[in-house]
């Protein structure tokens, strides 16, 4: 039981003034295994204060002290791995193997990028008889909301800042119940801008919000991305690696590739292939290195996905592997067997909102026009992949798809690169300079 008492603001854990608190749920067992603080508007105020106070200093820190504490995030991050890759595959459902490449894993390397992307980056540029001036927007110092589903490794986080010495209020962690909460921190007068990761609906009542003020947002949204099997791939490796990414966190990735798009006329050997690479996600305890399919991470996001299949046999999909009963030999925990659909068309449900869970939708198209119109007829454009055996091609379809980020033929993951949407899956970018770029005001001075 890991249970938090204290939210982190102005350099200490502190008692919350919200008297309530609010139970962390294992996602494979059901089981309470810790609690954090609910707390209240006073609580906000108080971190906001806290970093409203510290901006002045922390602003005119110079860049390479900045770096200096990057550095030290990065190497207790990386020192509490462990421990955040278990806490989260707990809370998450994520299997062990890969809470710790991703969600431990990634987060050493993103932060380990920017004591060089900081130190070389130009924030100052002479245009004529002008300086432009690049400099943090009031979120140089921050007050963070996790999620209350899955908030125990922020507390981690939290744990890393203050062993490391951050000056007071430049990290300040608070922590409420569900949308109500949020909402006192995006209202605040204090706070300049909101990042948020999150669904679109959150997205847009995000928005909605801050533009009473006309506050800054980054958003990192929803996703409904296509993988774009071209009639030249190479099948096995193409639709292998399709479901993979599909089935990735138990389809709990906004940037999953959840439809596949497919040549009509080699409909059948696709499916035999994916109903091959689907048996390979066997639900099971996501704390052993062997599984590849843990649990969701709530019982209402179970049966939200359950819900999602069922409309995708009632409107007529062809339901290939999976379904919605629960998977035998686990009574307990939020599981949903790994489940693919054929036959499906642009209008279904299932190939167009996002379910965030693993369910797999499979699209057939005519040609490679047709695949495009297809992709991007939705609401989304996160991200998606393409495949072919001719990399020209490959490349010209990815140029048509209006996304964020495009995959071809398995291209690996770069965390210097741009991550974020187009449409309604999101607005700014993450990552390398462009997440940086995110987080500054422009300012000219005439000479």
């Amino acid at each position: 039981m890991r249970a938090r008492e204290q939210l982190y603001i102005g350099g200490k854990w502190v008692a919350p003034s919200g008297r309530g608190s609010i139970d962390v749920i294992d996602a494979a067992t059901e089981e309470v295994i810790g609690r954090i603080p609910s707390g209240n508007e006073e609580d906000v105020d108080r971190a906001v204060q806290a970093a409203a106070r510290a901006f002045e200093s922390w602003a005119a820190t110079p860049v390479a002290e900045r770096a200096r504490w990057l550095e030290r995030l990065k190497e207790g991050l990386a020192a509490r791995a462990e421990e955040i890759a278990t806490t989260i595959s707990a809370e998450v459902g994520t299997p062990i193997t890969v809470a710790k490449t991703v969600q431990a894993g990634l987060p050493v390397s993103v932060t380990g990028s920017y004591p060089a992307i900081v130190r070389e980056f130009p924030f100052e540029e002479r245009i004529g008889n002008s300086l432009v001036v690049r400099e943090p927007v009031g979120v140089v110092a921050v007050v963070l909301k996790p999620s209350e589903v899955a908030p125990l490794s922020a507390f981690i986080l939290a744990d890393v800042v203050h062993e490391a010495g951050l000056p007071p209020g430049v990290f300040n962690l608070v922590t409420g119940l569900g949308p109500p909460f949020g909402e006192m921190l995006v209202r605040h007068p204090k706070v300049d801008m909101i990042s948020l990761t999150g669904s679109t609906a959150a997205g847009r009542r995000v928005a909605e919000l801050a533009a009473a003020s006309v506050k800054r947002v980054a958003l990192e949204l929803g996703g409904k991305s296509a993988a774009v099997i071209l009639d030249d791939a190479d099948l096995d490796k193409a639709v292998g690696v399709s479901v993979s990414n599909a089935f990735l966190n138990a389809g709990q990735t906004c940037s999953a590739w959840t439809r596949m798009l497919i040549p009509r006329k080699r409909n059948d050997e696709v499916l035999k292939i994916a109903t091959r690479a689907a048996a390979k996600f066997k639900p099971g305890d996501p704390r052993s290195p062997d599984t590849r399919l843990g649990p969701l991470a709530s019982a209402q996001q179970r049966e939200r996905v359950r819900k999602y299949i069922r409309a995708g046999v009632e409107q007529g999909a062809q339901l290939v592997t999976g379904g919605p009963e629960a998977p035998a030999g686990l009574p307990k925990g939020y599981y949903v067997q790994p489940t693919i659909f054929a036959g499906v068309k642009p209008e279904m449900t299932i190939a167009r909102e996002e379910i965030f869970g693993p369910v797999l939708s499979v699209l057939p198209y005519e040609d490679d026009d047709d695949a495009v119109r297809i992709a991007n007829d939705s609401m989304y454009g996160l991200a998606g992949g393409v495949w072919s055996g001719n990399p020209s091609r490959a490349e010209g379809i990815a140029r048509r798809l209006r996304t964020g980020q495009v995959d071809i033929n398995g291209g690996r993951f770069n965390p210097l690169a741009p991550f974020g949407g187009f449409k309604q899956s999101g607005r700014g970018r993450e990552l390398g300079k462009f997440g940086l770029e995110e987080f500054l005001e422009v300012k000219s001075l005439q000479f």
